[in-house]
């Protein structure tokens, strides 16, 4: 059996996510510009669906970079 450590970023139900709001996008990327999946952030489908569209729309937007360079 494999466990996952849960990073417990809870996002609250009602709270919209936004391409705009970088910081919260920031999370719930990795080093490699990943973004986390739902098994390890501890989000609702829902929830990740929306997060993954606002880091993909921020990206195209060059809110967020598509790879990290270091």
């Amino acid at each position: 059996m494999i466990l996952y450590k849960q990073k417990n970023l809870n996002i609250k139900p009602d709270e919209q996510i936004n391409y705009k709001d970088i910081d919260l996008l920031r999370k719930f990327i990795t080093d490699q510009s990943k973004i986390v999946s739902r098994r390890s952030n501890g989000l609702t489908v829902k929830q990740q669906k929306q997060l993954a569209k606002s880091i993909k729309r921020a990206r195209i937007l060059a809110l967020l970079p598509f790879i990290n360079k270091d």
